[in-house]
């Protein structure tokens, strides 16, 4: 029996020999004519009428070994246009079958966001982190469309260490958006928000970004304002000609389809489709230069274009729809290509926000501010792109103009007491107000290969934005509800007050150069990569605050009833019988002027010292000069104050990356940086609101300075799975941070903002993503998902400021005072389990849970005995179902906030003085489930 095995054994092996030696090779590259025929990986080459097949590797490079006979190959890639390719195979030869494939222009209406590459594909973007030498993150069209993403603002919440915060926008490792910056198509854009850092990234419609990078190391290239992360958009292009029309519709519990109160002022169809008239305009009456101007009878009663009615009505369902069209041609002898993209984009949303909203006495430890607030807020964002794309073998030149335009309507009813007047619990504070921002930018930019080679290549691009943002006629009054329709009011203590702010970016204008040289090996994917340029930008914005009260009249009777919702017939009537009039109430600090330059230029050298290791090691040496002009509290003529704050920084950086075998990587990187307050934390102005609370600029704030330091191992199981660990650290030298303090007089909050002395944060991060066939072969449709950060701090404080002031911050009173960062978080989690199913040939589906969570952080750290205030943990849950019906159809069906938690931010329990109150909330609503549809369809 063993001599029978045996020779089998034998006679097995030499057929084998023999098979083998009579096959072919078919081998051969696959590149990429979108990228100028750079290798495209993970393609898939397929033998027609067999299930032979291989996938090309990191360089582009396949091989399959077939009999002798004659084939058709199938070259094939997600988004991209296959290509059959006839080929005859002899025995014991090696046919050579390289491959161009053209993108097919792969876009979704849920977020087109490709990597560098410009590749949906999540295997493609995962070879796009494993490649690249600092660590970046990419969140693809294929993963955003599958997570339900709505807004690139959301689909970032996906990559590791990210939340969103409701209207604060992005948190990363638990740092908040002062230490984000944005890039757009890599040149520097302003904010259209003087409260933000960046643009909010909820107001991008999915149709006009193509690309989003996430750097989470520092690299000389990028600005030097660098912490959290530094966001790079690219705006979308397109591979062929094609119309696609998308429209969508939602229902949120308890928002859409109940009471909704909306401005009179806002009930037209140019204000549905976010675009209100000069009716709220500052009225020409008043007098250019504030004074303590009296509007007359006539003025008072007939020069307001908008007035403080409201509508009560039904909030209908959310809306949004879109349309984009894109044409390409080849143009000349060379087949130069040419193509543009038009994109048309509107949304508009119904919220309804309502709970506790508190602030504490520090003298009596008492609410000082105890309210119950209602929000009714219709949003508005509308968006208008037009790219135009020429590209030759060797040039590569783009045009791009964006419009950006939102607007919120909003009414608010503030129901309880104020200023510590327990007995008062029916006081009401109603205000109707009109947000609007506008965002217009356009750039030219571009790249050339200076050899045909690309060993010498120039990259540079110029940038033009301007930006407005406005609070026109911002109106409010204040009194008593003696029952559900009827509010009581006086004329004195700025009982109706009507404000006017007004930011204007008058122009930022950024570029960039930048030249890259590689050297050292004939082959440029083994070179080292030699790369200096300059990039900068400027911006020159101003300011102006107007602010108008009631003031009563002599012989008035100082009193009032009306109709809560419609009080202007009765209003107007009291002018008339001079009861009451408008004057003004603003003062000399109304105006403020910034003037902002930043230059600078920086070498990066990248060596590829073998196959496993490279380093990144550079400089950036940035010039920052800010001159901003205010005027103190006085006179009007006096002459403006300046605050110029010239610095130079040199900004080094190293990263490096050691492939410990072809499936994992071992990265280190470390750099120093620094961080700018947002416009509104370091500018001169003082912001009031109707419930006597302040938010306050302080123009004396420094840049922070940040020492950064990573470590991360990641694991490439395969081509779809990932896992990774990093530690990372970061010291602060200065950290800029919110803090609540009491005004002076009446009670009332400040918000502000200071410099502590020294931070310190310890943290990692995990990932993972696992296909689940990997359990059991019954689970092969199904993929798990998983990111979370855990981050520690401590901040170091000055009990005595430089200037000889003493720290209010309560912690003062300890020996040597230490607290958490504010605004950080100590752990956030990301999950997502995806079902993928195909119903028939042309219908597939994937269905997908989404789950995020951060965990309790400072909202603004404690001052005068009282603790600091908290963010409590908020989780979210969503499902999303994902349907590709044909070629031209798909259909998404989403389930939003499904647990539909409290948003809910605490004072602590460590107030150094007596706390009488039982329940330590200070701001709680619920945001309710949502349910919506899309449909697109494309022809």
């Amino acid at each position: 029996m063993k001599f029978n095995l045996k020779f089998l054994f034998i006679t097995l092996f030499i057929c084998t020999i023999s098979v083998a030696q009579n096959k072919g090779t078919i081998s051969g590259v696959l590149t990429d004519k979108e990228t100028n025929n750079q290798p495209l990986p993970f393609a898939n080459v397929l033998v027609k009428g067999t299930t032979t097949s291989a996938n090309t590797d990191i360089d582009g490079k396949y091989s399959l070994n077939v009999n002798p006979g004659n084939y058709i190959l199938i070259f094939s890639f997600v988004g991209y246009e296959s290509v059959e390719q006839p080929v005859t195979v002899k025995a014991n030869e090696t046919i050579k079958v390289n491959q161009v494939l053209s993108s097919g222009s792969y876009t979704l209406k849920d977020v087109v966001v490709k990597s560098t590459a410009s590749k949906e594909k999540e295997t493609a973007l995962l070879l796009d982190q494993k490649n690249a030498v600092v660590i970046k993150q990419s969140i693809g069209a294929q993963e955003m469309s599958r997570k339900g993403v709505s807004d690139v603002e959301a689909g970032l919440t996906k990559v590791t260490g990210i939340t969103k915060v409701d209207g604060r926008g992005l948190f990363v490792r638990g740092l908040e958006d002062r230490y984000n910056t944005l890039l757009l198509n890599d040149l520097a854009v302003p904010s259209n928000n003087p409260f933000k850092k960046i643009i909010p990234l909820d107001i991008f419609p999915t149709d006009i970004v193509s690309v989003l990078e996430t750097y989470k190391t520092f690299n000389p290239n990028l600005y030097g304002d660098f912490a959290g992360a530094t966001f790079n958009i690219i705006t979308t292009a397109t591979g062929k000609s094609q119309t696609k029309i998308n429209f969508g519709a939602g229902y949120t519990i308890n928002n859409n389809l109940k009471k909704f109160l909306i401005s009179r002022d806002a009930t037209s169809t140019s204000d549905f489709f976010g675009f209100s008239g000069n009716e709220r305009d500052l009225p020409s009456a008043l007098n250019k230069t504030p004074g303590n101007q009296a509007l007359t009878t006539d003025q008072a009663a007939n020069g307001f274009g908008s007035g403080f009615d409201v509508k009560s009505d039904v909030a209908p369902l959310n809306t949004s729809f879109g349309v984009t069209h894109s044409e390409k041609f080849n143009v000349g002898k060379n087949q130069n290509v040419f193509q543009y993209l038009v994109s048309l984009n509107y949304e508009n949303k119904y919220q309804i926000r309502s709970g506790a909203d508190r602030i504490f006495n520090t003298a009596a430890g008492n609410y000082d501010n105890n309210l119950n607030t209602t929000q009714y807020k219709f949003i508005t964002n509308s968006s208008a792109l037009l790219g135009l794309t020429y590209k030759t073998k060797r040039l590569s030149l783009t045009s791009n103009t964006i419009y950006l335009k939102s607007t919120e309507n909003l009414i608010q009813d503030q129901i309880g007491y104020t200023n510590s007047n327990v007995a008062q619990t029916n006081g009401i504070i109603r205000m109707n107000q009109l947000q609007q921002s506008n965002f217009f930018n356009t750039q030219l930019f571009g790249t050339y290969k200076i050899t045909e080679d690309e060993r010498h290549t120039l990259k540079s691009g110029v940038s033009y934005s301007t930006t407005q943002y406005e609070l026109p006629d911002r109106k409010s009054f204040k009194g008593v509800k003696t029952d559900d329709n009827t509010t009581s009011i006086s004329y004195t203590g700025n009982s109706i007050t009507r404000q006017y702010l007004d930011f204007k970016g008058d122009q930022h204008i950024s570029g960039l150069v930048e030249y890259s040289w590689k050297f050292g090996n004939e082959d440029l994917s083994k070179s080292h990569k030699l790369t200096a340029g300059y990039n900068g930008y400027m911006n020159k914005m101003g300011s102006e605050f107007r602010f108008l009260v009631s003031q009563m009249l002599k012989d008035s009777n100082n009193s009032a009833t009306f109709p809560t919702n419609t009080p202007d017939a009765t209003l107007r009537n009291e002018i008339l019988n001079n009861q009451f009039t408008y004057s003004e109430g603003t003062n000399s600090t109304y105006k403020a002027m910034l003037e902002e330059f930043v230059n600078a230029g920086y070498l990066d050298l990248g060596l590829k010292f073998s196959e496993k290791f490279e380093l990144n090691v550079g400089a950036r040496v940035e010039q920052t000069h800010r001159d901003t002009k205010y005027k103190e509290a006085g006179s009007f003529e006096n002459p403006y104050e300046n605050i110029i704050n010239d610095k130079t920084d040199i900004l080094p950086s190293i990263n490096t990356k050691y492939m410990v075998n072809e499936k994992s990587n071992l990265r280190f990187a470390a750099s120093k940086t620094i961080t700018r307050p947002v416009i509104m934390e370091s500018y001169p102005l003082e912001f009031v609101n109707p419930d006597g609370t302040i938010e306050r600029g302080n123009q004396f704030l420094t840049n922070s300075a940040n020492y950064n330091f990573d470590l991360k191992y990641e694991l490439f199981p395969t081509s779809k799975e990932l896992i990774s660990a990093t530690v990372f650290t970061k010291m602060i030298d200065n950290p800029i941070e919110r803090l609540f303090t009491t005004s002076a007089g009446s009670g009332g909050q400040i918000i502000t903002y200071g410099n502590s002395d020294k931070a310190v944060l310890y943290g990692a991060e995990l990932e993972f993503l696992f296909q689940l066939e990997r359990i059991s072969k019954s689970l092969s449709n199904f993929s798990f998902g998983a990111n979370a950060s855990l981050m520690d701090t401590k901040v170091t404080i000055n009990k005595v400021f430089e200037n000889g002031v003493n720290n209010p911050e309560t912690i003062t009173a300890d020996e040597n005072p230490s607290r958490k960062l504010q605004g950080a978080s100590p752990w956030i989690l990301n999950a997502d389990l995806r079902y993928e199913s195909v119903f028939s040939e042309k219908w597939k589906s994937s269905m997908t849970m989404v789950y995020n969570v951060y965990s309790k952080r400072i909202y603004a750290v404690g001052t005068n005995g009282l603790d600091n205030y908290y963010e409590m943990p908020y989780g979210k849950l969503d499902f999303i179902w994902q349907n590709k019906i044909s070629d031209k159809f798909d259909v998404k069906l989403s389930i939003d906030n499904l647990l539909n938690p409290a948003y809910k931010i605490e004072m602590g329990d460590k107030s150094r003085i007596e706390i009488t109150e039982n329940d330590l909330t200070v701001r709680e609503y619920k945001k309710g489930v949502g349910f919506s549809m899309n449909v697109s369809y494309t022809f």
